[in-house]
């Protein structure tokens, strides 16, 4: 394919965004995703860019202009992070209700307070359960590539529900990576014009928006959770394709080093790649371990995740959040659950890394590795331990 540059992550998913030739920018600055939609505003300003953009008043805004113009049939796109999709928090749960396929980019960052503007996974962990298909990025190209993903699978008549994009922030959203643009002719062999399939229109006026009274709440709840179950298919048929067109391909459970592998860490964003570089040195030592981690969060991966670990006999799961008062972060009792009910199942250990942005080192990897070994052994460990707790 074409060359690759060197650019800063957060500047390589507008560019992607100008690849999908998007009609709507919903702009509202938050720290670490600011730069998204600055370089936004330029592209427009400076004519590169065919779209409206509208720097709104707050994130609760700028979701509820992405539904009016997602409805009036535009293809739309936002950004944002932490306390800025907490603010959105009501209208994010308005958008798949509508069945509006929005794109947005999150740009990972812990959730107040203490205040903190570094990377941790609360703040997507706070809206797992809104019904918006999720995915997450490891570097920059990856960011880039599933920005057009986003729009490829959310725009799908079979779908038709937003897109959360993830990507850590600060560690990957502001750092310079070698990436592979694309011109909106380039991403056109993939992303096609945007047909919406339904849209407010004066002259044939529907209802959205409507009042859900006890008789029909349960069956509209049903219908997401249909929606969002089947659109696995179409994410799946989407990377397909991807990997056709560019070459890259993608997965919803990724792995590195699990064949044979007697410990796996499970990972999401961009720590996996330092995971990668701990597992190479441990394996170096003659430490057998291996690295899973989701590529796909919502919809959940169930089969696939299922088939990935069934001749793993240690899982040691580092997860960036915690569940408060449940003993345990969201990935580690979400992989719990998922293999309660199977006859063969391997060891699972609870890690929590990370919060706040504190670096998750190769060191820690190793750590992890090493408890994961030794409870493994007893057959018993604690329910989940937090690493890198100072002392004192």
């Amino acid at each position: 394919m074409g060359k690759k540059i060197g650019i800063e992550v957060s500047i390589a998913v507008s560019e992607a965004v100008r690849a999908a030739d998007v009609d709507l920018i919903a702009a509202y600055p938050i720290t670490p995703q600011t730069h998204i939609v600055e370089h936004l505003s330029e592209l427009v300003a400076d004519g590169k860019l065919d779209a409206e953009f509208v720097p709104v008043e707050s994130e609760h805004s700028a979701m509820s202009l992405c539904i009016g113009s997602s409805a009036a049939g535009a293809r739309t796109y936002t950004a944002t992070s932490s306390q800025g999709l907490a603010l959105m928090h009501e209208i994010v749960w308005i958008a798949p209700a509508l069945r509006m396929p929005i794109v947005m980019t999150l740009v990972n960052r812990s959730m107040s307070g203490p205040i903190s503007i570094w990377n941790d996974h609360s703040d997507v962990m706070s809206e797992r359960d809104c019904c918006w298909i999720q995915t997450f990025a490891e570097n920059g190209q990856e960011a880039f590539d599933l920005t057009l993903h986003a729009f490829k699978v959310a725009e799908h008549p079979d779908v038709l529900l937003p897109v959360m994009v993830n990507l850590d922030g600060f560690t990957l959203s502001h750092v310079i990576e070698p990436i592979e643009l694309m011109t909106q002719a380039e991403a056109g062999k993939y992303l096609k014009p945007y047909e919406p399939t339904m849209r407010l229109d004066t002259k044939q006026p529907v209802t959205m928006g409507g009042v859900g009274i006890p008789a029909v709440y349960t069956e509209a709840k049903k219908q997401y959770e249909t929606a969002i179950t089947a659109s696995k298919k179409v994410i799946l048929d989407a990377w397909k394709e991807f990997g056709e067109v560019y070459g890259r391909k993608y997965k919803p459970i990724e792995t590195y080093k699990t064949k044979g592998a007697e410990i796996v860490l499970m990972t999401m964003g961009s720590i996996s790649e330092t995971a990668m570089t701990a597992i190479d040195l441990m394996r170096d030592k003659g430490i057998s371990v291996g690295l899973m981690r989701f590529r796909l969060w919502r919809p959940f991966p169930l089969q696939e995740f299922r088939r990935a670990v069934k001749n793993i006999s240690v899982l040691a799961v580092v997860d960036r959040a915690i569940s408060y008062g449940s003993q345990g972060g969201p990935v580690f009792m979400e992989v719990r659950s998922a293999l309660y009910d199977q006859e063969v199942r391997p060891q699972v250990f609870g890690f929590v890394a990370g919060l706040g942005g504190r670096d998750v080192t190769v060191d820690m990897f190793e750590d992890i590795v090493s408890k994961a070994s030794k409870y493994a052994e007893k057959g018993k460990g604690p329910v989940y331990e937090m690493i890198g707790v100072r002392e004192k």
